[in-house]
């Protein structure tokens, strides 16, 4: 397989989602700490986080929420990422990952982001006029040696994966909440199929593994299967 073996590794609520509305003030991460309930087991997910692959792939939008164009130069970790925004990183964002990141790749169609203004050694820029990710984990592959990655995107660009048939493996933690909300973003969305010719897009699972958690979460890890 000339891309790396890709696992979608995510937080959702029973219902599916991930996020608690459909603004970006509104996140698991912010609020989830607040809800009884819900605040006691949250930690299991971050211990489990810490476990997956050593390359992340995430998006500007995710980040920027969780607020790393204000956050202060963090400490070196063993984890490369790979970010794919085309406006929401500024400069000290795309320097924050830098610092953090044994290797940052950026991939991107805008050819004015600020990444192109940041020189650092770890810092690599995928420049693609329209996103495709099928090229993007064939480069991934074949120049930065990434065989094994963690996606951890929102639920636009996980819609991309599934609809590319780019996704290997399917990880997720359950937290014990219903959410709610036909606008709120869930594990995938995206385009919705329309007719039965199209079923062939969807994604099949083979469950490999229950384990129950503390405080009522659940951990759910699928191969896709076709």
């Amino acid at each position: 397989m000339n891309r790396p073996v890709t696992t979608l590794f995510m937080l959702m609520s029973v219902d599916g989602k991930i996020s608690t509305g459909k603004t970006d003030e509104l996140d698991f991460d912010q609020d989830f700490p607040h809800i009884p309930g819900v605040k006691e087991g949250l930690q299991q997910y971050y211990d489990i986080e810490q476990t997956t692959d050593l390359w992340s792939l995430n998006s500007g939008r995710v980040q920027a929420k969780m607020g790393v164009n204000e956050r202060k130069t963090p400490a070196k970790t063993p984890v490369s990422f790979v970010l794919i925004d085309n406006k929401h990183l500024t400069e000290q964002g795309i320097r924050y990952f830098c610092a953090r990141a044994q290797q940052f790749v950026l991939v991107t169609s805008n050819h004015d982001h600020p990444a192109f203004l940041v020189q650092e050694e770890n810092l690599h820029i995928i420049y693609q006029e329209e996103l495709n990710l099928t090229n993007m984990l064939e480069i991934l592959k074949n120049e930065y040696k990434c065989d094994n990655i963690t996606v951890q995107t929102g639920g636009t660009l996980n819609g991309l994966f599934l609809r590319e048939k780019l996704f290997d493996y399917v990880d997720l933690v359950v937290a014990p909440v219903l959410v709610g909300g036909k606008d709120t973003s869930t594990l995938i969305d995206g385009a919705s199929l329309c007719t039965a010719n199209e079923l062939s897009a969807l994604g099949v699972l083979e469950l490999e593994s229950i384990v129950p958690l503390e405080d009522s979460y659940i951990r759910l890890r699928y191969k896709v299967i076709s």
